[in-house]
């Protein structure tokens, strides 16, 4: 069972409520891996403006599985409320 970390950053404008559902579309997006933790970070300062914004909304899961579904990482790039992500191997 590989491991993985995948932290993203959200829109600090969008409201809670719409977070919230952004982050539920982003497990489903991830089909049948398995989350093992989840935190939320809070909004924090970015060192430099992505997309106009100087602050973004930080989540965090830990998943464990073989492969992720296809297209996966495309979404979180065509997301306009998603700044940034990163994904990464752990194990």
């Amino acid at each position: 069972m590989r491991t993985y970390e995948l932290v993203f950053v959200v829109k600090p404008s969008i409201k809670e409520a719409d977070r919230k559902k952004l982050v539920e579309q982003v497990k489903d997006w991830l089909g049948e891996i398995k989350i093992t933790k989840e935190e939320d970070w809070g909004q924090k300062a970015l060192a430099y403006p992505i997309k106009k914004q100087d602050s973004g909304h930080y989540f965090m899961m830990q998943l464990e599985g073989e492969t992720f579904p296809a297209g996966f990482e495309t979404r979180l790039i065509q997301n306009n409320n998603i700044l940034r992500h990163l994904l990464l191997r752990t194990k």
